[in-house]
């Protein structure tokens, strides 16, 4: 009998090249997220590489946001994680914010929608319920706060004009973009969005506040409504 020839790849003995030499050679943008969450993590568990232990948070979450974003007690349901790691991912996310919001300043002009979602997708916090929040401007429309206005059910958000109104002339805003994130993921704003930002549009003429824009905010992704004439 013939013995029967295996077929060896060549690749089966290259050594593995861990995550942090490859970011090294190859660059960060080489690296899967798995791969990029395990520099963070360092070490695995008993069984478990940091590759693996990253590829598992992952699956549990659902992607690198919804890691970033869980909680305390949710993040150390997993096995080998605790309140180390999880300090360590809250720094990297602050780090990555603060140097996006970077190229914000006082004299950034925010009339442009491209510029509102750049920002919008660094700082509006994801939750698994609506949130509703403003970007108070004054008259040249530089921002003077982002503030989260109200929190409501993983359906919609109870909105009250009145308090709105208030917030305004707190922070002595000319003008004001608003935006609501929709947990489901889905950015087009329902009938009642646009129902309540003309409302909001109508209530806020009466103190001459402007409202220059209305954003629903996505995971990866936003909507802006003044950009699709819907106000």
């Amino acid at each position: 009998m013939k013995n029967k020839k295996t077929m060896i790849n060549n690749t089966d003995f290259e050594p593995l090249i861990k995550p942090r030499e490859k970011l090294v050679t190859y660059g960060s943008e080489t690296l899967s997220d798995a791969e990029l969450m395990a520099i963070f993590l360092r070490v695995g568990v008993a069984g478990t590489s940091a590759i693996e232990l990253a590829e598992d948070m992952l699956t549990h979450f659902g992607g690198v946001k919804e890691v970033i974003s869980a909680t305390l007690p949710d993040f150390c349901v997993i096995k080998g994680l605790g309140l180390a790691k999880y300090a360590q991912f809250q720094a990297a996310s602050e780090l990555v914010k603060r140097a996006i919001n970077q190229g914000f300043n006082a004299q950034t002009c925010f009339t442009d929608p491209n510029l509102v979602n750049q920002f919008l997708l660094a700082n509006f916090e994801q939750a698994k319920h609506e949130k509703f929040a403003g970007l108070f401007l004054n008259s040249k429309n530089h921002l003077i706060k982002f503030d989260y206005l109200f929190n409501g059910s993983i359906n919609s958000a109870q909105v009250y004009p009145r308090t709105v109104a208030q917030y305004c002339l707190k922070h002595n805003a000319a003008a004001v973009i608003f935006a609501h994130n929709h947990p489901s993921g889905d950015i087009q704003p329902s009938d009642s969005d646009i129902k309540l930002t003309l409302l909001l549009k109508k209530t806020l003429a009466l103190i001459d506040v402007k409202v220059l824009d209305h954003f629903v905010v996505g995971a990866n992704q936003t909507f802006s409504m003044a950009s699709h004439q819907m106000i």
